[in-house]
This record gives structure tokens, C-alpha cells and sequence, in this order.
């Protein structure tokens, strides 16, 4: 028997594809430190279970198809601390930022047509669109000149008939890169002049470091119609296994039709989105401790591998990733190499290769992504052992 040609195709995650290498020396006695996953070790505010734990029903029914009205309108608090208005029917609930993506694909394209989409990214953003059979056209950017945006000319080249819209993660994922305002708006002129759609991830958004601002593509004048933003609790409020996403666009044929999807998979579990509810509401102030926290583990792993001879890399300005390129020639080599022959007093680290974040063939194969998300005393340790691999390796 025969499976589709689609699942087939489908690529398997550079994050967790080694895995099993990890878990099989984890079982000598070696410990790994994983900076190859975005889980953050914050603890999740308590804000989250209080609400679960308060909401009063003797029977867990069935969710709004839409959401629960309580983190609609938590949501729309949210983005009001931006001067932005979102109506009633112009968010829906979604399982996590993945079913978010998902949906909005397969509201946008038929089968074939094509998503451009800035590269290194998101590697799932693989999965959300060939699993419907959409391509991923990549938007090539590179780390000499820190993952921004080639010029406007570079993109509208790429445009076809079948180019249905422009997907990005602001800030980046791998790349911690944050848009600048030029950039955005240069978006909203190709998105306005090509009749395209832009889909602006921004589950990072709130994490800019040195005093940026990592500014919301919903804030953009003239392209409220054809802005989609992609929301999720998962990495601003450290809580991935709730699996809360969301899908904000003023465009409410969109969003109608969207909703058809929503109703197609029932709703969302009702306890998490009470406690999301409770996470939306939490004043800035907590995002800003945050982000210093995660400032301060950027610092580290910056001034070590600025240390490092041979290493290519700009300093991230936002969410919790940097992407390096290494002295080695191939990347996932040198992360299993890590794994199974190097430590330091029974020690080693876990990185992700970054070639499974490209599109284009032959790209990343010497570089990799770090998940600043360990403590500064565990990711000084955990870059020090990178230093150390290096060297050995080179030998």
C-alpha cells in the first residue's frame, strides 16, 4: 500500500529530528543542554491556572467555533494598547499559532499556488503549506547583512500569477531579526500594488532588545484589507503546551470564511482559553521583565561567539534565536559529532542545523540555530562547551 505523495514530501523538523541521538547519550549519563527547541524555561504566570482553576461550571462544553468571548475580548484589549481595532468577528481562536498558519493557507491558495516567504524561516512554515500542497517561495536574506530584507526590486521579481501572499516572523524565527518600519512598509506597497496578502507572524512581538521596538504590520496604514496577523501564548507568555493561537484581519469576507474551518474542527479547548484570557490581560511590564531576562542570555551567547574565530553572525535584535555560520562544513555533522563523541566533564549542547530552515538547496549547510532559552548561568556553560567543541573539532 501506498501513502500520499503529500505526506511523503513533507520535510521533517531540523529541530527535533535528532532528538534521538540526544536521547540515546543522555542515557550514558551525558548531560545535553538542548538549545535546539524554542521552549522557554519561564515559569508560566500563575495568572493562567488561577483562572483555570477559578472558572466555575460542573461541565467543560464545547467552545465557541469563533473562541471564547472572554479572550476575544482580551485580545482586542491587547492590541488596543497599539491604537489597533479589531471588531468582534475579525479574531478567531485557533490551536496554537500553527492552526492559525494553517487555516489562513488554506483560505488564501488553491493547490500550487505559491507563499513568498522571507529565508531562513520558521520550519514548520514547510509543514502548514505543503501539507495543503502550497509552495514556499524563499526570500533569500543572509547573515552578513543581518536577515533583512533584500530590496524591493528583489522581491517583486519573485511575484508570479501564483504568488498569493507574503508570510514573515517579526521578530524572526531562527534569525531574531526585527523589521524595520522602511521594511514593512515597503511590504505594503508590493502587497498593495501586486494584489497579495501579507502574513505577519508576530508570536514574538513584545521581545526587542537594545531599545527597539518590534513593531506590529497591523499598525501599517492603507493595507488593513489585506493584513493578517498570526498570535500565539506560546512564547510570549511561556506556554507552549497551552496550544492558544490566533487569527486577527480586518477583512471580514476573510475572516467569514475562515470561520467555516473553525466551525469544520469544532473549538478550542475552553480551559485553555480562559487562561489565556488571564495571560492577554497581564500589564507590559511583565514582557519587559522578560525581555531583559532574555537580553541577557542574547549577551552571553553574542560576546562568545564573537570570541570564536570563523564564525559569521550579527547580533539578534529580538525574540530568543541567533543564527550562526560556523567554521565547519557541515553543520548537522558537527551537532551529532557534539552529541555522540564530544563532552566536557560529561557534558555537551544540542543546536538545531539550520540548513531545514532554507528553502533553497545548499543553503545553512554550515550554519546553525541557538534557542537562547536557559538560564545565564546554564547557556554560559552551554557556550563555553561550544567553544571548546569547536576548537577540538578544527583540530
Amino acid at each position: 500500500m501506498k501513502l500520499s505523495n503529500r505526506v511523503l514530501a513533507m520535510q521533517e523538523s531540523p529541530v527535533r529530528k535528532l532528538v534521538p541521538i540526544a536521547t540515546k547519550v543522555k542515557k550514558t549519563g551525558k548531560k545535553v543542554y538542548h538549545l535546539n527547541i524554542g521552549q522557554p524555561d519561564i515559569e508560566t504566570p500563575k495568572v493562567f491556572m488561577d483562572a483555570i482553576n477559578n472558572y466555575d461550571s460542573r461541565v467543560i462544553k464545547y467552545s465557541f467555533s469563533q473562541g471564547e468571548p472572554v479572550l476575544i475580548k482580551a485580545i482586542q484589549d491587547y492590541f488596543k494598547r497599539d491604537n489597533v481595532i479589531f471588531d468582534d468577528d475579525e479574531i478567531l481562536i485557533t490551536n496554537g499559532g500553527s492552526e492559525a498558519l494553517t487555516f489562513t493557507t488554506i483560505a488564501l491558495c488553491d493547490p500550487e499556488d505559491e507563499i513568498l516567504v522571507p529565508e531562513p524561516f520558521y520550519t514548520n512554515y514547510n509543514g502548514f503549506t505543503s501539507a495543503v500542497n502550497v509552495h514556499i517561495k524563499p526570500i533569500t536574506t543572509k547573515a552578513e547583512n543581518g536577515f533583512h530584507l533584500p530590496s524591493k526590486s528583489d522581491i517583486v521579481k519573485l511575484i508570479t500569477p501564483k504568488t498569493k501572499a507574503i508570510l514573515f516572523s517579526n521578530p524572526g524565527n531562527p534569525t531574531g531579526t526585527i523589521l524595520r518600519q522602511d521594511e514593512l512598509e515597503m511590504l505594503a506597497e508590493i502587497a498593495k500594488e501586486h494584489n497579495i496578502y501579507i502574513i505577519s507572524d508576530e508570536v514574538y512581538r513584545g521581545y526587542a532588545f537594545d531599545g527597539l521596538q518590534s513593531i506590529s504590520m497591523s499598525t501599517i496604514k492603507g493595507v488593513e484589507d489585506r493584513v493578517i496577523i498570526i498570535e500565539s501564548v506560546s512564547k510570549r507568555y511561556s506556554a507552549c503546551g497551552a496550544r492558544i493561537g490566533s487569527i486577527q484581519s480586518k477583512n471580514k469576507e476573510l475572516m467569514h470564511n475562515i470561520l467555516k474551518l473553525c466551525q469544520a474542527r469544532l473549538c478550542v479547548a475552553t480551559l485553555e482559553q480562559i487562561g489565556a484570557a488571564a495571560l492577554y490581560r497581564l500589564e507590559d511590564s511583565y514582557t519587559a521583565e522578560i525581555r531583559d531576562e532574555y537580553q541577557a542570555r542574547r549577551d552571553i551567547v553574542y560576546q562568545t561567539l564573537q570570541e570564536i574565530p570563523g564564525i559569521v553572525c550579527e547580533k539578534p535584535s529580538g525574540a530568543f534565536y541567533v543564527v550562526a555560520k560556523l567554521p565547519v562544513q557541515n553543520a548537522e555533522d558537527f551537532i551529532i559529532w557534539m552529541l555522540e563523541e564530544f563532552e566536557l566533564d560529561g557534558e555537551t549542547i544540542m543546536l538545531a542545523p539550520a540548513e531545514g530552515f532554507y528553502a533553497t538547496k545548499g543553503l545553512g549547510k554550515d550554519e546553525v540555530r541557538i534557542a537562547y532559552v536557559l538560564n545565564t548561568k546554564d547557556m554560559a556553560r552551554a557556550m563555553f562547551i561550544l567553544k571548546k567543541g569547536l576548537e577540538k573539532y578544527n583540530q
